[in-house]
């Protein structure tokens, strides 16, 4: 089968990525990316070139897509901007697709419901490999992560990455983008937080800031190549049969690389998984809710069902969960006072972190 994105230079594209080779004044990716589009010129296959410049196969199909979407300058600058304007901020017209993260659960009325947001999904289940059999179940996660951000490199829009118990606001496609979609340093953007920490707020009300877990995020293209590389790190330094907490170092990993991180004003759904042992073995808490909702949840979390009164289980999660993130505002959590201190602007943070909690809803 014939590649769908071909690499096609003529004389001058050619020379032209000969020069910048050979210039040293270009960012190291566009040299990579360079050397790509003159081997892929040549026939070289994916697994050839990855093996010659040492880069994922993944970052080559996303350079041939960009050739061939945006031409030559979008294929090789660093953080291009989008190739055209956007019909809106909002969500569904923002991102690419989105992967739902699986295991063994049905994901069924969540691809109901992202599907009535104008949502494209894809379903990414765990693969059983006999060599995965003794792998604790956070690596395991990480690496069905890393096969959503091999996909969301080859996008030309931003990719919405979810776990199966992930449960969505009504509304959530209409729901505005948490960043500037123009902004070419972007990395990721919790949907979901949890233990969330704010340390910047723009004028346009944009929030750079933190979270632990990635239950529903935004990521970046370019970001998704940064993070591919994950996984080994994990497995060199806390090996595939332990426990490690890799989703507290997707921040720093992006800060590292100059790109910001965004947090949203509230949640766009909720964390409807069961208590996590394997968190609890290793000193963390078992759940983590939502501190505060941008609206009415599309249907019940799981945690709410089975035995007793739904309503009530559900009510009171919710209520223990906005209790803990208004603590977590009073107790100089969420907005550290060295942020404040640190600020240009502490009033937009204060009114941020402060409005972000003046809500009636459970």
């Amino acid at each position: 089968m014939g590649k769908k994105y071909i690499v096609d230079l003529d004389e001058a594209e050619i020379s032209q990525l000969h020069s910048l080779t050979k210039t040293g004044k270009h960012s190291a990716r566009s040299i990579t990316r360079a050397n790509i589009l003159l081997l892929a010129s040549e026939g070289y296959s994916d697994n050839e070139i990855a093996s010659t410049l040492r880069v994922n196969v993944s970052t080559i199909k996303r350079t041939r897509q960009k050739l061939v979407a945006g031409g030559l300058k979008y294929a090789i600058k660093d953080r291009p901007d989008l190739p055209k304007p956007l019909k809106s901020h909002q969500l569904a017209d923002c991102i690419s697709r989105v992967f739902i993260i699986a295991y063994k659960e049905s994901t069924q009325l969540l691809e109901e419901t992202l599907a009535k947001e104008g949502f494209s999904c894809e379903v990414l289940r765990q693969e059983k490999q006999p060599e995965t059999k003794n792998f604790s179940p956070s690596y395991l996660c990480l690496l069905n992560h890393q096969r959503a951000w091999e996909k969301a490199a080859q996008q030309i829009k931003p990719t919405l990455i979810v776990e199966a118990d992930f449960v969505p606001v009504l509304g959530l496609g209409k729901l505005p983008l948490p960043f500037n979609p123009y902004q070419t340093d972007v990395g990721v953007s919790w949907l979901y937080t949890c233990a969330p920490q704010v340390y910047y707020v723009c004028a346009d009300g944009y929030a750079q800031g933190f979270s632990t877990s990635m239950v529903a995020y935004i990521v970046t293209p370019y970001a998704a190549e940064y993070l591919i590389g994950l996984a080994e790190v994990v497995k060199q330094k806390h090996g595939t049969r332990n426990y490690s907490s890799w989703d507290s170092q997707i921040d720093s990993i992006l800060l590292a690389k100059q790109l910001n991180n965004y947090i949203p004003f509230r949640n766009y759904g909720e964390h409807g998984g069961l208590p996590n042992l394997e968190h609890h073995h290793n000193g963390l808490s078992k759940t983590h809710r939502a501190d505060v909702l941008y609206g009415k949840l599309a249907f019940v979390p799981s945690y709410a069902l089975g035995g007793g009164n739904s309503q009530l289980k559900f009510l009171f999660a919710r209520l223990k969960a906005r209790l803990k993130g208004i603590a977590r505002l009073a107790m100089g959590k969420f907005l550290r006072i060295p942020v404040i201190r640190g600020s240009s602007t502490p009033g937009r943070l204060i009114n941020f972190a402060v409005r972000r909690h003046l809500s009636m809803r459970l």
